[in-house]
């Protein structure tokens, strides 16, 4: 498909925004907060063509000029920032605010060609003050085609790094304390305590929540050829995230990147609950010695999933369980838990440290050789729960 899909979901949300908008009433700064991947940025960008529509009602009329550019994202007063890699260039913020654009550029043509992006990378990304200082010269130069200009700033936990050096989120904060009267902009955010106070208190917050699993089988059926069966079960897993599901699914034959990593959290699930050392050293040394902040935190919330379902199995509720593909393996599973799964809370809060962890960019191997080790102490029969629990910042 070629340009965005429609807007999936959020009707509540849609309609309160919509006659804001309509009775001229919509702040000039939202930030629109919600579980990842359930469809904020799409929801922004819809929220651009409205404003930018030239017969608007609640909704965008969708046939005008300026709907079927912003459908395809190329209306020019329609501005999309998001997470980017960092480049790999010298010489200045000015260089690297070139090479920002130029990627941002080549992701825009990408996303153009299949908008049906998954949730999540493997690379470390930002938005960095270089790209916010492009948004800042644009945002005080007039409208290229209409009456007003939008900005959508996806995941903007991604202004790096706020705490240590927040020169990226002053440089937004200042468009905020003094927007041009022609300027709506919108931010995004799964966790919006992450960001700066200033920023959060200059905005309008819009709460949205997960989509119904009904609405995600859906969205899979139309727009990834998903047999319904399947569907059903990569609805289920996503919990409510069209981005989760995407990650899943990569289309309607193969595993996306996190279907491989919810594998691989089965996996080292396996090698704890054999009880053999030998057994989760191997599948420590499966992990790669860096790149913590990649796909190492995904593992881990896959392994606490693989946990969650395994403790819901054994109070009885499979109802519950998440990864309902895989009911036989997590029967068999809890039939091999130590004390009938009651060590399920002491490992869960050990995956949660291990999680903390990874901000501080530890070495996954050795992490996840410590966190097995201390997972089988919990969950293994005949294990010796008599030792001190390694640390598995060590």
């Amino acid at each position: 498909m070629s340009g965005l899909h429609p807007l999936v979901g959020h009707d509540d949300v849609r309609r309160a925004v919509g006659s804001a908008a309509a009775a001229g009433e919509l702040s000039s700064a939202l930030l629109l907060h919600g579980p990842p991947g359930i469809g904020k940025q799409r929801f922004a960008l819809w929220l651009g063509q409205l404003l930018l529509c030239t017969a608007p009602s609640p909704e965008p009329c969708g046939t005008c000029t300026s709907c079927r550019l912003s459908t395809h994202l190329e209306h020019p007063d329609l501005h999309w920032f998001f997470r980017l890699p960092r480049p790999k260039v010298s010489g200045g913020s000015d260089k690297l605010g070139e090479a920002l654009e130029e990627l941002r550029g080549e992701e825009l043509a990408a996303r153009r060609a299949d908008p049906r992006y998954p949730t999540g990378s493997a690379e470390a990304t930002g938005i960095y003050l270089a790209h916010v200082q492009v948004l800042r010269r644009t945002a005080v130069a007039r409208p290229a085609m209409g009456s007003r200009k939008v900005f959508v700033v996806g995941d903007a936990e991604g202004l790096v790094p706020q705490e240590a050096s927040p020169e990226a989120a002053n440089a937004l904060l200042k468009v905020l304390e003094e927007p041009p009267p022609d300027t709506t902009v919108i931010l995004t955010a799964a966790d919006p305590e992450s960001l700066l106070p200033t920023l959060r208190s200059r905005m309008l917050p819009v709460r949205m929540r997960q989509l119904t699993e009904a609405d995600v089988a859906a969205f899979l059926q139309r727009y990834r050829d998903l047999p319904l069966a399947r569907a059903n079960v990569i609805a289920r897993l996503s919990q409510g995230s069209i981005g989760r599901a995407l990650a899943f699914a990569a289309d309607a034959d193969d595993a996306g990147p996190l279907e491989e990593v919810r594998r691989a959290a089965r996996t080292l699930l396996d090698a704890v609950l054999t009880g053999q050392p030998s057994a989760r050293l191997q599948a420590a040394h499966a992990q790669a010695p860096a790149g913590a902040r990649g796909n190492f935190a995904p593992l881990l919330e896959q392994l606490a999933l693989w946990l969650r379902d395994l403790a819901v199995v054994v109070a009885g509720a499979e109802a519950l369980v998440v990864n309902v593909d895989a009911i036989e393996w997590l029967h068999d599973s809890a039939r091999r838990l130590s004390r009938g799964g009651a060590g399920i809370p002491s490992a869960l809060g050990a995956i949660d440290e291990a999680a903390r962890l990874v901000q501080f960019n530890i070495n996954p191997q050795l992490a996840m050789n410590a966190l097995l080790r201390e997972l089988a102490r919990e969950l293994a029969p005949n294990q010796d729960r008599g030792r001190a629990p390694a640390s598995v910042g060590r």
